[in-house]
């Protein structure tokens, strides 16, 4: 492990960017309305502006995450941040969708260069039973992300326009390059062979998964063009997948060094923690979905008011986090993260119990509180217990790994709840005009005041499947390990950050 005489200037310089980027997974959504405005397209053009970010997110992690390890991830944080930033410009001059898209791929492809390498930099400079607390932040940061992105994206759409939740990025990722550049040490590279073949058959896979399961509602489960369906997509991919993990099974075997090190599995803790995030990922992109819709198609809230009743969350995420962190370093992480997981489940089904027409607006602050609390217990320590045990020349592999599962469970529960929405509305609502699409109905904000009972049912029932997505990661987290002893690592016992001597090869 190397030795920084000052981990968490570097932990901060990290964050800022690693904020930027989780922020634009969901920024977008509530802006969606005045893109459709200001470039003159249709609904079925604007959501391609999500989904291609998202697919240019998630394809290329398992790959990035091993670059990082091969050119360190220093190098390679540097490299995605331009690329975001520069994307991101691009985006907010964009003249026609066609366009927009095109520079959101290229923001994607920023953003899964620099994802991987902050959890790698975590691993490598902070000592396994000091890690606590910098998970804690780094928790803390992807978990407000998720957050604030709808509320300032309420803000800069109503106060300044849409192309403004793009120009943000720019003087943020100015001074996030010139921090990262002052703070981040260079750390020790380690040699990797290329695996030409796994890094092609993960691309291919993922991204025949990931495009199946995030665009099947657009097209109705059905055909996509010609003899190609989404479920002959989503079935080649877990083929084209499962392929890659022989592949590195028999690499692995004969001595070589594949993509995936199949041994990171072995690790008990990384193995549940990989299927605990999955259904964090799944919940935190699937909840907000349906309480943004009844808020403002049952309740009238303008976009900004509706992302504002998410601020006890946000507020009591972010003061939490940090004494969680610094908690989990002395104890088990396994209840923490139990802990955590109930409490956003008991959340979820509390607001599925308020959606009612005539619930008080108020009364949906406390569970918005509650999930606040959920959020601090659940990020540090599943992402502590997850990579605890991870060797420094396997901390960009497994980080890869990590936020892949947690994409992957993102664009399950994206794909998921649109489903289910539809499929209640459809049977929530049988008033509506016949052939009427309810799900743009809703969007536009029109809705009979006779159909607000029935909307809010099927909203309620919506949120009963992130919540049991987030139970069922509770009962996983129950069999985390006790954390492996530490005495000894990198060769010697782990030194205090405050006293660790200085590499910084900026």
């Amino acid at each position: 492990m190397e030795n920084v005489a000052k981990p968490w200037p570097a932990l901060w310089s990290l964050v800022v960017g690693f904020f930027m980027i989780l922020i634009d997974t969901t920024i977008v959504s509530v802006a969606n309305p005045r893109i459709m405005e200001g470039l003159n397209t249709d609904i079925n053009a604007v959501i391609w502006v999500t989904s291609a970010y998202l697919l240019a997110y998630a394809v290329p992690l398992l790959i990035t995450g091993r670059l990082g390890d091969r050119f360190g991830p220093k190098n390679l944080y540097l490299m995605g941040l331009v690329v975001f930033t520069l994307a991101s410009l691009w985006c907010g001059l964009s003249g026609d969708v066609t366009m927009l898209i095109a520079a959101r791929v290229l923001q994607g492809l920023g953003a899964a260069m620099m994802t991987p390498q902050t959890m790698a930099v975590i691993t490598r400079i902070f000592p396994p039973d000091r890690r606590g607390a910098a998970m804690g932040l780094w928790g803390a940061t992807a978990g407000m992300a998720v957050l604030v992105g709808p509320i300032l994206g309420g803000v800069l759409v109503d106060s300044l326009g849409w192309e403004w939740i793009f120009f943000v990025n720019v003087p943020i990722g100015i001074v996030a390059f010139i921090l990262v550049m002052r703070f981040v040490p260079k750390l020790t590279t380690h040699t990797h062979s290329f695996d030409v073949l796994g890094v092609v058959l993960s691309a291919v896979g993922m991204f025949l998964l990931v495009f199946g399961i995030q665009e099947g509602q657009t097209y109705k489960w059905g055909t996509v063009t010609g003899f190609v369906t989404v479920w002959g997509l989503i079935v080649t991919g877990l083929v084209v997948l499962v392929l890659f993990v022989v592949w590195q099974w028999l690499l692995e075997r004969r001595g070589g060094e594949p993509l995936l090190p199949l041994g990171l599995f072995k690790d008990r803790n990384f193995s549940l923690g990989n299927t605990t995030i999955m259904a964090v990922g799944f919940t935190v992109t699937a909840f907000p979905l349906p309480t943004i819709f009844y808020y403002q198609t049952v309740r009238g809230l303008t976009p900004t008011q509706s992302a504002l009743l998410m601020i006890p969350m946000a507020v009591i995420s972010g003061a939490l986090a940090p004494f969680v962190g610094k908690l989990i370093d002395r104890a088990n992480p396994r209840y923490f993260a139990a802990f955590g997981l109930l409490c956003m489940a008991g959340a979820l089904f509390w607001t599925a119990a308020l959606l009612g027409p005539d619930t008080p607006i108020w009364m949906f602050l406390l569970p918005s509180a509650l999930q606040g609390v959920a959020n601090a217990f659940i990020w540090g320590p599943v992402s502590n217990a997850t990579t605890r045990n991870l060797e420094p020349r396997q901390a960009g592999a497994g980080s890869g790994v990590f936020n892949t599962t947690r994409q992957i469970g993102a664009v399950l529960g994206s794909a998921a709840i649109a489903a289910l929405i539809q499929s209640r509305l459809s049977a929530e609502l049988p008033a509506a005009p016949a052939g009427a699409p309810v799900g743009e109905a809703s969007m536009s904000g029109v809705l009979p005041e006779a159909l607000h009972a029935g909307f809010s049912t099927a909203m309620s029932q919506s949120i009963l499947l992130p919540a049991c997505a987030i139970l069922l990661g509770a009962v996983v987290a129950l069999f985390f390990g006790k954390p492996k002893s530490v005495q000894g690592w990198g060769g010697t016992s782990a030194p205090a950050p405050e006293t660790a001597k200085a590499d910084l090869n900026t």
